[in-house]
């Protein structure tokens, strides 16, 4: 039988209920971090053997070249990790110029030259050495499974491969990877990635020494120097990934959690911090005036995200500053209710992605993000190891300014991790992928939970908005079709999208119902994925 796959109505999932848990956006990424738990493995073994296996089977979104973000309470604390990439010791704003003339703006989208040093194995490697409690090989193994014998692919999954395979199959080792027969794999079709499973072994049996330093490292310089890049073995050996502390802003009782910058979670922070303004109950959940505030809300953070967010040291301000109560009321004064506006950043007071997450009944909860960026990333892959390269020096500047590229510096980064608290105790690690989308979706799925009371399934469900820049946002097809003329009302201008998948992102949500032993947790997977939630 030969099935359409397009699915032509609203497709409703249901929670999860379990004391031990794994969401992820393919189901095999779920099960290769629940088999971890069944071997006596925490919330943290399961967490990465999911990422390692995610690396394979959805491919599109992140790779083995991925850089990574965690946060992580581990029964009475919470830590952040960036593992974020540094440039190589070559990059400058002359080396581009040099290259690319005197008018670019910034590293290029693709090829060897947007690529810094991947910082997602160093992540699982600092992860399991400090929280975890299997052998860090073991952690591996359901991920170098799936690369030695297959795996059928996926609907979702599918579309995003073949879309980019026109832009993409002249970048250096992509065909070679990721067209086995000239093109990208069909929906059920058997695909192989046997260069990966070789690298996973080897990162397996180094814990992760072979990637950076070991031959993986010297493969890539190799590969790099052939293709016109300049990233080198030596820019590996001194690549170590931070733990850090979160940032955290209150909002109706609870608490939000995200990295500090070089990231920009900050961005969801901000547009709570506003709307904590705003009496948002008393508007009818799905009507114009509560997506409207949300907008507005969103176009002022990322005002002030995309102005001061870089690497720490070079930012004007602090991330305190930019979060500052009587700052943030200043910036909701100047939301009109009826009309929508294009704002400028203020002055604050001196002084292509996967998610998942992962919680055991020991208390343990993980949010965990990786990604290669816009897709396939660079687009280049090293053929021995099948590590296919990042594209996150895409995100620096050229010109003078706090994310002006530099050797040995952070960019600008999209992908976070989010984690929400109160009175200092657990209560949902969560995320939502899809570049600019991610401070957007931990915002609206977080007010649905706490503002209106759906439950992390209907908030994941629910139609999203995305803003882009201006007065331009995208609402999905879902959405009130009151809603949508109400918002080209008011100005925004507004384009109906079919495809949630590219423009929407997509969530995981774990949420703590009380004592994990006899309460456990309710779990979420987006619909707009290929993924699962598991749990036992």
């Amino acid at each position: 039988m030969n099935f359409n796959y397009s699915n032509p109505y609203t497709s409703t999932r249901l929670p999860l209920f379990a004391r031990n848990v794994v969401s992820t956006s393919h189901p095999l990424g779920a099960q290769a971090g629940l088999r971890m738990m069944l071997k006596g493995g925490n919330a943290v073994d399961a967490a990465i053997a999911a990422a390692a296996a995610m690396t394979i089977v959805e491919p599109v979104s992140n790779g083995l070249g991925s850089d990574a973000f965690c946060l992580l309470w581990d029964g009475k604390e919470l830590h952040g990790l960036n593992g974020s990439g540094r440039a190589p010791q070559s990059w400058t704003p002359d080396y581009f110029r040099r290259k690319y003339g005197a008018d670019a703006a910034t590293p290029p989208k693709r090829g060897l030259d947007a690529v810094t040093v991947p910082g997602a194995v160093a992540s699982w490697v600092a992860m399991s050495e400090r929280f975890g409690k299997l052998p860090f090989a073991d952690l591996m193994e359901p991920a170098v499974e799936i690369a030695e014998r297959g795996y059928l692919l996926p609907t979702v999954v599918q579309q995003k491969w073949a879309a980019a395979t026109a832009e993409l199959k002249s970048q250096p080792g992509f065909a070679q990877s990721f067209l086995p027969w000239g093109r990208a794999p069909n929906i059920g079709e058997l695909f192989q990635f046997k260069a990966a499973a070789r690298a996973l072994r080897a990162i397996a049996e180094t814990r992760g020494a072979a990637y950076y330093g070991g031959a993986i490292a010297s493969a890539i310089e190799k590969f790099s120097a052939q293709n016109g890049g300049s990233i080198t073995a030596k820019d590996f050996e001194s690549y170590k990934p931070e733990w850090v502390k979160p940032i955290a802003r209150d909002y109706r009782g609870y608490t939000l959690h995200e990295i500090p910058p070089n990231g920009q979670g900050i961005a969801a922070l901000i547009a709570l911090g506003i709307l904590d303004e705003f009496d948002v109950a008393g508007l009818p959940v799905d009507g114009v005036d509560s997506q409207h505030l949300q907008i507005e809300a969103m176009k002022l953070a990322f005002a002030d995200t995309y102005k001061y967010v870089a690497e720490p040291s070079s930012m004007a301000v602090t991330a305190e500053q930019m979060l500052d109560d009587a700052y943030l009321a200043s910036r909701a004064k100047l939301i009109d209710m009826k009309k929508a506006q294009d704002f400028g950043a203020g002055n604050p007071v001196k002084g292509g992605t996967i998610y998942l997450t992962a919680a055991d009944e020991d208390g343990m909860m993980v949010s965990f993000i990786q990604s290669n960026y816009m897709g396939f990333g660079s687009g280049c892959v090293e053929p021995e190891f099948g590590i296919s390269l990042q594209n996150r020096g895409h995100g620096f500047s050229l010109q003078p300014g706090a994310n002006q590229v530099a050797p040995g510096k952070r960019p600008f980064h999209t992908i976070i991790p989010a984690f929400l608290s109160k009175e200092g105790q657990p209560v949902m690690s969560y995320g939502v992928m899809g570049a600019n989308m991610q401070p957007q979706g931990h915002m609206q799925t977080l007010v649905r939970m706490l503002d209106y009371g759906q439950n992390p399934q209907a908030a994941c469900d629910a139609p999203r908005w995305r803003y882009n820049a201006g007065m331009e946002i995208n609402v999905e097809a879902a959405m009130d079709a009151r809603t949508v003329q109400g918002l080209t009302e008011r100005g925004h201008r507004v384009e109906v999208i079919n495809d949630s998948y590219q423009d929407f992102g997509a969530g995981q949500f774990i949420w703590r119902a009380g004592n994990p032993k006899t309460e456990g947790y309710v779990a979420a997977s987006d619909a707009r994925r290929d993924g699962q939630a598991v749990g036992f």
